[in-house]
């Protein structure tokens, strides 16, 4: 693989820190900034919106300029962002901080994943995709456990000005390390813009965000899941979230891997892997072991869609994929909302702490019914683009 992409792998594993570190950090944040804990987490949602907004709206702003030069500039953005939240006097300097990062984390993930699939031959797109994600993963792994100890320990603003740092040394990678790539001829935003007219790329958005969106129902709620279900200790849940990213991690590069060599069955057998995973997590969940292991299953089927929705989005873009590549990042994290607020509304309804993972079930299920119509739509047309052009059979 092209040293380039351990780049994009860096910056990836920053902007992966600063969105899942402040969970971590939440009631220091509140006490600082004197509001309350669930004041202070609108910071999360915040982010999401700006992730789900703002990345296509920034990569639309940029389709004239090169590749390259776009990755910079959202580079130059993370660490102003997260600058900015580190020095922030207060609370709507924080958030002014968090969506600046967020903007560049959509576009980011959209612009870099067709720089590492062009970066490569056609037969290891995924796989490049995937190292581009695994910064991702291994922000849960590490990024994330390490800015929330240097937050309780030195202060939560110094956690920002570790991501500030990295951010740093992320710029400099993509300056040194990422080649520059010549703009598509005859780039445009109507041209980016035309290929949401196929219905192909709106089935690939489908599959991003259903498929996150099964994952992120249940993992929203793991903390209670785990310590009032599974009877873990408090104390055991950064080990628990350890092992999840373990899974992350696995399951992003296998699904690399495979759906290199087979992009639709891949697809098939991650998501309907997925909605078992899940279905089984509500039974597996009332005891400690099989809780851990279905934990680390979960984000194993969930992170080995990504390089394959991602490739597909894409394909189907075919000629314009930029916009639709930065779309079907935010897609994701319009699913995740979605789960997490379903999640919370079965919650709130009585119906325990397994029910999100339900709501996950059936997230997973509608991505695999996505998916095939996609799937069966993609052969409908193989065929009628092989009689189009077979011979014609002269009459007897």
């Amino acid at each position: 693989m092209p040293l380039a992409l351990f780049a994009l792998m860096i910056s990836a594993f920053g902007i992966g820190t600063t969105e899942f570190v402040v969970s971590g950090l939440l009631p220091e944040i509140g006490r600082d900034m004197s509001v309350s804990l669930s004041t202070a987490g609108l910071l999360i949602s915040g982010y999401a919106l700006g992730v789900v907004v703002g990345g296509p709206i920034a990569t639309a702003a940029g389709t004239k300029l090169p590749r390259k030069a776009m990755l910079l500039i959202l580079m130059l953005l993370f660490i102003a962002g997260n600058l900015l939240a580190a020095v922030a006097p207060g609370y709507g300097m924080l958030m002014a901080g968090r969506i600046l990062s967020a903007v560049c984390h959509g576009a980011f993930f959209g612009i870099a994943s067709v720089v590492a699939a062009d970066l490569v031959g056609s037969a290891k797109r995924s796989r490049a995709i995937s190292m581009v994600f695994t910064g991702l993963t291994v922000a849960n792994v590490v990024g994330s456990p390490l800015g929330t100890w240097v937050g309780q320990g030195y202060g939560w603003r110094a956690t920002f000005v570790m991501i500030t740092a990295i951010g740093l040394v992320s710029l400099a990678g993509v300056a040194f390390l990422v080649p520059r790539q010549p703009q598509a001829e005859g780039a445009s935003l109507r041209r980016e813009l035309a290929v949401f007219g196929r219905l192909q790329v709106w089935l690939a958005f489908g599959t991003a965000a259903m498929s996150i969106g099964a994952l992120f129902a249940a993992y929203s709620y793991v903390a209670p899941l785990m310590t009032e279900v599974a009877g873990f200790s408090p104390g055991s849940l950064t080990l628990l979230l350890v092992l999840f990213g373990v899974g992350l991690v696995i399951g992003n590069l296998l699904g690399g891997r495979y759906a290199d060599r087979a992009q639709l069955p891949t697809l098939y057998v991650s998501i309907g892997l997925l909605t078992v995973v899940l279905v089984a997590f509500t039974m597996t969940a009332h005891a400690r072991f099989p809780a851990a292991i279905t934990l680390m299953l979960l984000g194993g089927a969930g992170f080995a869609t990504v390089p394959g929705f991602m490739t597909r989005a894409i394909d189907k873009a075919d000629g314009a994929p930029t916009l639709a590549s930065a779309a079907a990042a935010s897609g994701a994290n319009l699913g995740i909302s979605i789960g997490a607020y379903l999640g919370g509304l079965t919650i709130d309804a009585g119906l325990g702490y397994t029910s999100p993972v339900w709501v996950g079930a059936g997230m997973a299920a509608l991505a695999l019914v996505i998916t095939a119509a996609s799937g069966a739509l993609e052969s409908r047309d193989r065929r009628r683009q092989g009689a189009a052009l077979a011979p014609a059979v002269p009459a007897p």
